[in-house]
């Protein structure tokens, strides 16, 4: 491939993930605005978002594979089968918080995508495999209902998700530290 095709290759790509970072800026304000307002957004002529996305349910499905990409990436960066359980359980809960409040619009509404599907289940089993290891270090108790421990996993890294304003950092910290210890003293049980 020659200098020039790589380019143009590249500045496609730019191209193209402007536009959907966009389309995840203007539709997380206003899910029902035009092509032309993402255009806008993305500082390219509505013609050009026209002609990468040929109409906005194909914006949308490019949306969910993208974000689809970023999260299933966010969890391989956390090392979750090798590093050290506790890091790991911290680092994915950073790294998943980044993508879901990055992409907030986009990964409620990318449910139907079946490639989103396949790649939640894989994160799903990851994080069963996780947990079991956590268990396994004693970082989880012996007699930890996993199942029930995942579920929670999510429900506070889908409730940390809505402060979109805050540190990811901070909030991961949040999110494991509730899981592990909870906000009750013990007493009284």
């Amino acid at each position: 491939m020659s200098g020039t095709t790589r380019a143009l290759r590249s500045d496609a790509e730019r191209t193209v993930r402007m536009i959907l970072e966009a389309a995840e800026r203007v539709l997380s304000r206003n899910p029902a605005a035009s092509m032309e307002q993402i255009a806008e957004a993305a500082g390219v002529a509505r013609t050009t978002v026209h002609r990468r996305f040929a109409s906005r349910e194909a914006l949308v499905e490019a949306m969910a594979r993208w974000a689809t990409q970023n999260f299933a990436e966010a969890v391989d960066a956390a090392s979750p089968e090798s590093a050290p359980p506790l890091v790991a359980l911290y680092q994915v809960t950073a790294n998943v918080l980044r993508v879901k409040i990055d992409w907030g619009f986009t990964m409620r509404v990318m449910d139907a995508d079946p490639e989103a599907g396949r790649v939640h289940a894989d994160i799903s089993e990851r994080c069963d495999r996780l947990l079991i290891r956590a268990r396994d270090a004693g970082v989880l108790r012996a007699d930890a209902d996993l199942d029930w421990t995942k579920r929670v996993f999510y429900a506070l890294l889908h409730e940390a998700a809505a402060y979109r304003d805050e540190d990811p950092d901070v909030l991961a910290t949040r999110v494991v530290d509730t899981l592990l210890r909870g906000a009750g003293t013990g007493r009284g049980l």
